[in-house]
């Protein structure tokens, strides 16, 4: 009997979604560990321990490279340093979806990054409305991401409630937001150009584009090739983080190995000798060997640099990134800050209007298609998560504000991320009741 139909039909969501279910777990158990170091940062931060916390972050770190030195402190080779490594996956991602997942087809694509354009174009308007011809005017970037980890981990919550699709349309809007934040960061929040660094990496770049072509396929070899790439975007005065974007939209999504040539490999092992004699074991490690890499190269770069990094971002690059720049002293000053108010205000409602204004003019127009099983309810509380924007805020606030500044928009952050989460969680619970009735319904009686 044909060994398919002993097994259930896989559909082409099924080949969708599964890359996503990985990608979904990792973001949820990242969120609670993000929560649990936002916490302890403002717990320390706020202690008698307060000082001692807050200036280890302070700390110069120098390295120098023969008449090159290049000096951060610890907060900033955080944030300049690591978090590239979380640009870098979140453009695995975007470039593995365009080509291979939800963004391939062109009107679902359509809809995810109109709403996504919407759900950063409004706040920033809004924030710029409330915060105009006033001193904080210039951190309108920073009402304009959105926390991916902490939206996944909202979602986790009500289970399977929520249909795929949204999931899917919230992580991509999520990713298309952060593309949008770090090209914001290298517009508005990066200083006066330098051509000769620029060019050398622009050259740098051309390498690993090359490297590629002659089917160059070792990982080690490209981090050695874009550490210098760094330095030279670091020295050209944009901020180094889009060299992660860069090197991870430039990252193939194609397999070396197709599933007929394992599969002749593997027969190929099967059959080799297994006796004792030196030359039968030498050509067994060989075969062995090979099968190795043939396994290893079946999937795509894109799919390996993807697994291998998102964990090591997920639960520790960013609840590191949150205990070194959540950390604030609360203070009731803060509360009527007009720079609270215009990142709450944008935020809370900035992101949901403009989420679901655009998306709907999207569908309205031809332009996009809306899955049937996302009601626009869901999309609404969806755009209300979506206010949730933690990291990437108190990033863009960090290059923004100036010291005096940058408390009350931590606080502004902060508590928008609260009060959208709740809002969030409220309105697609409401939204997705009658499915909770259904499973409710549908339980055997005990």
């Amino acid at each position: 009997m044909d060994s398919e139909l002993e097994r259930l039909p896989v559909e082409l969501v099924d080949r969708l979604t599964k890359p996503f279910a990985w990608f979904l777990r990792i973001e949820a158990l990242g969120g609670a560990i993000l929560l649990l170091s936002t916490i302890a940062a403002l717990a320390l931060s706020n202690s008698p321990w307060s000082d001692s916390f807050l200036n280890v972050w302070e700390l110069p770190i120098s390295f120098r490279f023969g008449p090159l030195e290049f000096a951060r402190s610890f907060r900033e080779w955080i944030n300049d340093g690591l978090m590239t490594l979380f640009f870098f996956v979140v453009a695995l991602e975007l470039k593995r979806e365009l080509v291979r997942g939800e963004l391939r087809s062109p009107r679902m694509a359509a809809f995810s990054i109109a709403a996504s354009l919407g759900g950063m174009l409004v706040p920033a308007a809004v924030y710029l409305t409330l915060q105009l011809g006033r001193e904080g005017v210039h951190g309108w970037g920073t009402v304009m991401a959105t926390d991916t980890a902490f939206v996944i981990g909202c979602l986790a919550l009500l289970g399977r409630r929520i249909p795929q699709t949204l999931r899917i349309f919230m992580l991509s809007l999520a990713i298309v937001d952060d593309i949008g934040a770090i090209l914001v960061v290298a517009i508005g929040y990066s200083s006066p150009l330098g051509w000769g660094a620029l060019a050398l990496a622009a050259l740098g770049i051309a390498s690993v584009r090359g490297m590629a072509i002659l089917g160059i396929r070792s990982i080690p070899l490209y981090f050695l090739v874009g550490a210098p790439i760094w330095l030279a975007i670091d020295a050209s005065g944009i901020h180094a983080t889009i060299t992660g974007v860069i090197l991870g939209l430039l990252t193939p999504t194609g397999r070396w190995v197709s599933d007929d040539r394992l599969q002749a490999i593997l027969e190929r092992v099967a059959a080799e000798p297994s006796g004792d004699r030196r030359r039968d074991r030498a050509e067994g490690r060989k075969a062995w060997r090979l099968s190795e890499a043939a396994i290893r190269e079946t999937l795509s770069p894109v799919e390996r640099l993807e697994m291998m990094l998102h964990p090591w971002v997920s639960f520790l690059i960013m609840p590191l990134f949150a205990f070194a720049n959540a950390g604030m002293t609360l203070s009731l000053m803060d509360v009527g800050s007009p720079i609270t108010l215009a990142v709450f205000v944008g935020f809370t409602l900035g992101k949901p209007i403009g989420i679901a204004a655009f998306g709907w003019l999207a569908v309205r127009s031809g332009l996009a298609s809306r899955p049937p099983d996302m009601a626009w309810g869901m999309l609404v509380g969806g755009g209300l998560l979506a206010g949730i924007g933690f990291t990437m805020a108190l990033f863009i606030a960090d290059l923004a504000f100036e010291a005096a500044l940058i408390n009350p928009a931590k606080l502004g952050i902060l508590s928008a991320s609260v009060v959208s989460a709740a809002a969030g969680l409220t309105v697609l619970a409401w939204s997705t009741r009658g499915q909770r009735e259904l499973e409710l319904r549908i339980q055997p009686i005990p």
